[in-house]
Formats: structure tokens, sequence, C-alpha cells
């Protein structure tokens, strides 16, 4: 788009288009929610076919209120007035097609943030403009989209066939088969290990461009072939600030691996529950549970299907070099078209963040990765687990925090919920706010529990919320505490 550079032109030459454009100017805007200055101003695009991942502003119900909500926030990069509504995005555009008169027949407008230097360069060029140019660019557009949609359709019958992946290729979305031998390399034969999990162990690697990665490889053949296909189709061809990156994998012989970006700092679990960890200040932790909350939302309203994660805990988020977080592990990803609302599926996640539902055996909705996702944003405020031994001189017996936080939250006392290690550095009305919609999150009722949409909009302050009610599972816990304590 006008303003916009190749990030890497170099890339682009060999079709390799996934780094994207950066902008010409960076966008000037400063403050917290509370006061927000900026000299941004919109630049009108006519007749685009809209990005991806858009979020719904209910209160503005004028043009002018929507691209106020817009410039307000300053991660807001674009929005769109149409028929009454308001929509608009957040961090990076991904698919915005201009109308050719072929390709794509929108007739929505999408309103650019630009810098005010940029929109001021941008007027003068266009009174200049050639209009040849204007229509040879387009055309070359229009031919690139082709060859996109081409190389995505051959990609999608490549990977059909898994034992003879085309090796230093990449596909649609930038995904790369790598040999096997190119990643022993890469990791220098595994020797630097990050962690393991149930389906392998994560090592540290560096490509020949010095780009530093993390390889997953799968143990066991029937489980890894499994959870490879799960994550390759899940988050192969989708692009989210949120959602961690797959680079590429390798599918040679019996080998299973998957090649991700590699995320600096690591998992949000150890961050919150190692004593020698650095503690997390509550405007990150804050930004980290919006930025999980925006990622699930794109996976539940915003892709061509609706994906479950179906294991959100704090091992699955991590943390980049500016502790953005990154939702990851894929394996156990349930994929739902969107004609359909619940899918029936085997029994998976992790103890403790499963849904109520999960035990009664019936089909499922991305409403438990909403429950996950409150249980997870109940311990980000704790900094601790959700459950706990407890010992005392007379008795044992295992401390549930759900049931604190709601009690605590009903009669007024939201401080005693947070880290205790955060001391004076605590905005309570964003504590208040993330307690309410965690405990709205883990209602027993999956139908009591909000969308990740509405859950990205209260947390960003846009949308109200009332006080959750006790969840009757909770309630029984709270019971049987009191009479064990008699």
């Amino acid at each position: 788009m006008e303003s916009f550079s190749l990030k890497s032109p170099h890339d682009w030459e060999f079709e390799d288009r996934t780094g994207g454009c950066i902008r010409d100017t960076p966008l000037h805007c400063t403050g917290d929610g509370n006061s927000i200055s900026s000299t941004d101003m919109f630049h009108p695009i006519a007749k685009v076919q809209l990005p991806i991942s858009p979020q719904s502003i209910d209160v503005a119900t004028t043009q002018s209120k929507c691209e106020e909500a817009c410039l307000n926030s300053c991660s807001c990069t674009a929005y769109s007035y149409s028929n009454s509504k308001c929509s608009v995005w957040h961090g990076e555009l991904f698919s915005v097609n201009l109308n050719d008169g072929v390709a794509v027949t929108s007739e929505d407008d999408l309103y650019l943030r630009l810098s005010a230097k940029d929109l001021s360069n941008l007027r003068k060029n266009r009174r200049k403009a050639n209009t040849g140019f204007v229509i040879a660019a387009r055309t070359v557009g229009f031919e690139l989209i082709m060859m996109l949609i081409l190389v995505s359709v051959i990609w999608r019958k490549k990977f059909k066939c898994c034992g003879s992946p085309s090796y230093g290729n990449q596909g649609s979305g930038g995904v790369i088969a790598f040999r096997y031998t190119d990643l022993v390399h890469a990791t220098k034969n595994f020797s630097e290990k990050l962690g393991a999990g149930g389906f392998g162990s994560v090592y540290k690697g560096m490509l020949s461009d010095s780009t530093t990665i993390a390889v997953k490889r799968l143990d066991g053949a029937r489980q890894g072939e499994k959870q490879f296909r799960a994550e390759v189709s899940s988050i192969g061809l989708i692009q989210h600030i949120n959602l961690v990156k797959l680079i590429g994998f390798c599918c040679e012989g019996d080998k299973r691996l998957l090649v991700y970006e590699h995320m600096l700092n690591g998992s949000l679990d150890t961050h919150l529950f190692e004593s020698n960890a650095v503690v997390l200040n509550w405007n990150t932790r804050y930004q980290i549970s919006l930025g999980v909350a925006r990622g699930l939302s794109y996976l539940h309203h915003s892709c061509h299907k609706c994906i479950i994660h179906c294991d959100i805990k704090p091992e699955n988020i991590l943390l980049d070099a500016l502790f953005v977080p990154k939702v990851a592990d894929f394996g156990l990803a349930a994929v739902v078209g969107r004609d359909f609302s619940r899918v029936l599926t085997t029994f998976r996640g992790t103890a403790g963040y499963l849904a109520p539902e999960w035990l009664s055996g019936v089909a499922i909705t991305p409403k438990i990765d909403v429950y996950s996702f409150g249980m997870v944003l109940l311990e980000i405020i704790s900094g601790r687990r959700n459950s706990r031994e407890s010992h005392s001189s007379s008795n044992y017996h295992v401390e549930y925090f759900p049931v604190l936080a709601i009690t605590r939250l009903h009669g007024g006392d939201v401080l005693s919920l947070v880290d205790p290690q955060l001391h004076e550095d605590l905005n309570l009305e964003e504590a208040e706010k993330a307690c309410k919609i965690a405990c709205w999150c883990i209602q027993d009722n999956e139908f009591d529990r909000p969308t990740m949409g509405e859950v990205v909009r209260v947390l960003e302050g846009l949308q109200e919320i009332d006080m959750p009610p006790m969840p009757r599972l909770l309630a029984a816990i709270t019971e049987c505490s009191d009479a064990t304590s008699m």
C-alpha cells in the first residue's frame, strides 16, 4: 500500500513475500489507556477487501466515533465504518486487497492510519501521479495475486503426500520444507535443549541467514504424526502477532520436526512461578493477557475455519524479546467448519485448565478455550498456580485460588488477590476488570461465558462487564472446604 515499503526486496524478487511491508514513517502515539497523544491521521482507501481479524466496536455508532475509538488506541492501525458498524484492526494488517475490477469486488472503504508526514507526502504525490503507471501497477498486482493462489493450490496438494516433500522450497505462507541434515546442522546435532513436552523435545538452532529458531523433534511415530499434521494444518497458513510463527517442517522417513521462530523470553510459566525469575510488572501482565486474548479471538472468529486450541496454559504461551505473547503448541488443536458450532473429539488438554464439558463427553465449542484462558488469567493476576498444597500443624489441604478470587471479588477486596510481589506497581481498575472477566470465563455453563472477542473488548475498555456469579462447581468446592475446616 502507499506509504509502505517492502521489508525485504531481495526476498520479494524470489517470490517470498512473507516478510510483508513496513511503514515508511512510524506512527506517532504515546500515553496509556487514560491519556493518548497522537498526531496520526487516516487515509481512505476505497473499494478494498478488508483485512482479516477485525474487532467490532459496538459503542461507536457514527464514523467520527469509530475514528476516535481507533485513534485512542496506539495499537489500532485502521478502521472501517459501513452499515452503522464500526470495525477496527490492531497491529499488522493481513490480506488487504485492492479492487482491480476482477479479483476483488468489495465496496468497502478502509481508513488506514498514517503518520502526518506520510499523509502530507501522499497528498502531494497524488496530485503528480501518472494515470498510466497506476493502471500498470494494478495489473501487476492482479497477476501476483493469481500467482499466489496458484502456489497455494500446488502447496496444499504437495502436503497431502507427506512422504515426499519438496526440500528447501516454500509453500504459501512461506512454510519451508527442510532437509533433516539441514536441521541437524542448524541445531549442532540437537545439542542445546530448550525444553520437553508430551510429544517431544525442543532445541535451539540457527539458520544460515542467522535466524534463531526453535526445532521441535516429535517422538513416537503414531502420536507424533498426528500432532505434526495438527500443528502444520492449524498454523502453517495463518499469521498473527500473537500466534507463534511456524517457519517450516521436516517430513523425511519417520522423522517429524517442526521449526518455529525462537522466543527469547521462553514460556509464561517460568516468569510467573519460578522463584528466581524476574517479576513481571502489572502493565506487562495486562498486555500479555490482552495479547493472548487477541490471538485466541483470531483463531476462533477470523480464520477461514474456526480453530480450537484445546490446551491453553502458561506453558503454551511464549514471550518474545519485548514480552509480546505468542500462543504456541497446536498439536491438540481441533478445526471446526464455519457451518458447524461444535465438534466431537477425543479428550485432550491439561488438568487444571479443563472446562467441565470435557468431563461430560459432549461435543466441544471454542468456549473450552475461553474457560482455560480464564484460569490462566487468574494465574497471571496472582502470580501463583490456581491449585497448590497448603500445610499447617493440624492438617493438610489443597487451596483452590479461583474460589478465593470470586469470593473476594464479591467482597470488594481485589487488592488481596494480586501478586504481592507487585507492591505499588498496580492499576487497581485494570486488576478488577481482569478478575471479573476471568471469573466470567470459568462459569460452569458455556453459554454464560463470553466469546474471546468480547474478552478482548472488555480488556481494551470498550465494553462494560457486570459482576460474575459464583459458579456452582466453585460453590460446591467452597462448601466442602468449609465443612472440612469445622
